[in-house]
Parts: structure tokens; sequence; C-alpha cells
């Protein structure tokens, strides 16, 4: 990304251009991009394309003004990161399923991040309800973070896995990817019935109390641990809750796709 764009996408995420690629900064930056951009699948439902490129990512999140799963979220964050001096790796992750049963390779994509302070930090905006700060790669112990307790075990086969609250999210291979290495999962999960996007709506983002989420006519809001649901009758409620909450303009209300 070129500096003006750069700037753009700082702007997008309300935080300033860090002086240096540090540790702190990318604590900034990884809580301001999760407070600002949602996670949402609507371009599933939407019928809209997603085209796995750094251009096209960054303009969907900047220009567009929109969020993304996990390959859009965490690739046009690895986009800004580098544009700021970090050095970032693409990584491909497998998630578990409910029954402890990791999902299909280039399932999700999580990036390794060294900073200036030569720390190596496991970031991931793109995991929906996870972490707020960067997971430190080598610590094996619990790892204390505003979303729950962490910790980062390596499994025999030299990968590592991440749990939270003591439940499995995702075992995370640890050799370098390219951005296009992750079409095919982002296929699959935007066709297969058997992926959990294709099958649900959601648009969901933290704030500064809790989280906000819409999922189809649903609206969930948390706030100092306490949960409130409502239901919009109307699909002027509905865009009108998208614009409000998540500074999404939409034409059309998204519906859950048939898929065969």
């Amino acid at each position: 990304m070129d500096f003006d764009t750069t700037d753009a996408y700082l702007r997008r995420i309300g935080a300033e251009r860090p002086a240096a690629p540090t540790t702190r900064a990318l604590h900034d930056l990884h809580l301001a991009h999760l407070r600002a951009v949602p996670f949402e699948n609507l371009s599933i439902h939407l019928g809209e394309d997603i085209d796995l490129t750094e251009d096209s990512l960054v303009a969907k999140v900047v220009g567009a003004r929109r969020g993304g799963f996990c390959y859009e979220l965490n690739g046009a964050f690895a986009a800004l990161l580098t544009a700021l001096g970090f050095e970032v790796t693409l990584l491909q992750a497998r998630v578990y399923d409910g029954e402890g049963r990791p999902g299909i390779p280039y399932d999700h994509l999580a990036l390794r991040v060294r900073t200036h302070d030569g720390d190596e930090l496991l970031a991931d905006i793109g995991f929906g309800t996870h972490s707020h700060f960067p997971l430190v790669v080598g610590e094996r112990g619990d790892q204390q973070d505003p979303g729950g307790v962490f910790r980062i075990t390596e499994t025999p086969e030299g990968d590592l896995d991440v749990s939270r609250d003591g439940k499995a999210q995702y075992v995370v291979d640890l050799r370098p990817r390219a951005l296009g290495d992750f079409t095919s999962g982002a296929w699959w999960h935007r066709t297969s019935p058997r992926s959990h996007f294709t099958r649900s709506l959601v648009c969901s983002m933290l704030t500064e109390t809790g989280r906000i989420t819409l999922s189809g006519r649903t609206l969930t809001t948390t706030e100092a641990g306490e949960r409130h649901t409502a239901e919009l009758a109307t699909d002027a409620d509905v865009l009108d809750a998208y614009a409000t909450h998540f500074d999404i303009v939409l034409e059309q209300v998204p519906q859950v796709r048939e898929t065969s």
C-alpha cells in the first residue's frame, strides 16, 4: 500500500500512524481494528464476489467501509501492518468443530507478526469473538486477555493449538503462505452447504463496553456482561441497524442463499 492508502486505512480504524512497528503499536492497531471493522459474511448472501487480492481487500475495508470474514480481514490487516514496517507472515489454520475435530485445510487465515522489539505475536482480527490483543507465539502458559484466557500449545507435528477458556479454537500450521493459497478455503466457505457461513448471516463487532451482533433480524448487544436481544420487525429496521451500528449502507437486506 502507498502512503495515502495507509493513512486512509488508519483513519478507517481511528488509529494514529505509529512512530515505529513496536509491540505496543501492534496492540493498539489490533484493538482499534476490532472496534471499527465488523466481522461479517454479508457478501456471501448478497451475491458479491470475494477477491483475495490485497487491492480488493483494502478497497472493501477502507473504500467501501465494509468488513469481512477471516481471509478478508486478516488479509487486509496484513497489508496495513506490512506498510507500517511490521514483518508479517500469513499462516493457515484449521478450526475445531464442537467435537474437537479440525476443519478443512486453509479453513482460517491468521498472522504471525514480528515487531521491532523482537517479539513474535499471533495476530487475528478475523475470528469473530477472540482475543482483543495479539497472543505471544512462544508463551506456553495462560495468556490473560479481555476476551478470555488463551493458551498456545505445540502439537507433536510442530503446529500450534490455540485455545480460549480451555476450549480448542484452531490449530495453526507455521509454514509461510501467500494470500492466493487461501482461495480454495474461501471458495469452500462461500459455497459449501456444510460451511456455517452459507447457512447463517452474521455481522458482529467489538465495542468499548462489549459486543454488538446482527444475525438475520436479531440484534444482540452485550454491555458489561449483560446480554440483550431485539427482533427487528421490518426490512427498513434491518437496514437502519446495519447503518447505525456498523456504518454499513446496503440497498437490500441480505438473505441466506440456497446452496446445493
